[in-house]
């Protein structure tokens, strides 16, 4: 039998979680990859799955050997694209994912960049707002924000991102200054869970934690409804300065209570470490490198802050 098909038709298995899942994947009969699973646990006198009517699950030997097919196989691929050429001109697909707003705002305009300038390379863009597994998803990097706690990837750091506390001109002016956490008590609020609770606030300056409640007039669930909804002058939010760069630089909005916010976050690349870096990768990473660095400049905040109308 075949045994690089083998390997992945055990791998379409295991990442669809049935047989007839991957055999639509693969465009391949039902029978046919049933036949060719059962033939391949004859040649490795072991089974791999543990089948029943309502699910599908590898065994032990089943684990094992699907881990080592993933490594034989991505071995293939690194060999094969050396030899295509790929190692020596930036070519082929390129798969990146991101932050849903980081990657819409900051991310694509430099891939839009990046495509004019690398012809020969197809760029695949996921932008999700949890982190995925850039081995069993098959990303070649990801942009992440917070600490680098995966010792397995490779991280290059591209900047930080900060919370930022806004609200517009026209609801400070009809509502009065923020000068302290505790005036928020007498505002209206615009939450984005998990950055803030709907009823209590939470900031901290030098060692000092305030807990302050506050009136949640609107929660939203993403950056875009808490960003338009400031603009439209509802309340008050926190979101993260990338969002708000160009507007508080516009006057668009205002900062407030920013020596009350939480230290910065990093934002950095993060991809697997490999024998042969593609140079369609290292194209990218030295690429967007300066640009998404320059693109996160921090917007005026402690110093140079906007002055609200009176």
């Amino acid at each position: 039998m075949d045994r690089f098909e083998g390997m992945s038709i055990v791998l379409a298995i295991a990442e669809a979680g049935s047989l007839s899942a991957a055999a639509r994947q693969r465009k391949m009969p039902l029978a046919t990859l049933s036949r060719k699973v059962s033939e391949l646990e004859a040649h490795l006198r072991t089974k791999l799955f543990n089948r029943s009517s309502r699910a599908l699950v590898p065994t032990e030997a089943g684990r094992s050997y699907i881990a080592a097919a993933k490594r034989i196989l991505a071995d293939v691929a690194e060999t094969e694209r050396a030899a295509s050429g790929e190692y020596a001109t930036p070519r082929g697909d390129l798969s990146v994912s991101a932050p849903v707003a980081l990657g819409r705002l900051h991310l694509q305009p430099v891939l839009t960049e990046f495509l004019a300038t690398f012809p020969e390379v197809d760029v695949q863009l996921s932008l999700q707002d949890h982190a995925v597994n850039l081995l069993e998803d098959h990303v070649d990097v990801a942009l992440r924000i917070g600490p680098h706690a995966e010792s397995s990837l490779i991280a290059v750091r591209v900047g930080e991102i900060r919370r930022v506390m806004c609200a517009s001109p026209a609801y400070l002016k009809s509502r009065g200054m923020i000068r302290s956490p505790d005036d928020l008590s007498t505002h209206d609020c615009i939450t984005l869970p998990p950055l803030q609770s709907p009823d209590t606030w939470r900031f901290k300056r030098d060692q000092t934690e305030y807990v302050v409640p506050v009136r949640s007039r609107l929660v939203v669930s993403n950056l875009e409804a808490a960003y338009d909804a400031a603009c439209a002058g509802i309340g008050i939010t926190v979101v993260f300065s990338y969002h708000v760069t160009d507007s508080i630089k516009s006057g668009q909005l205002i900062p407030l209570l920013q020596d009350f916010q939480p230290p910065p976050l990093p934002v950095s690349f993060v991809y697997s470490p490999n024998r042969f870096m593609p140079v369609k990768l290292r194209a990218f990473l030295d690429f967007a490198h300066p640009r998404l660095k320059a693109r996160l400049g921090a917007p005026r905040g402690r110093a140079g802050r906007p002055v609200p109308p009176e």
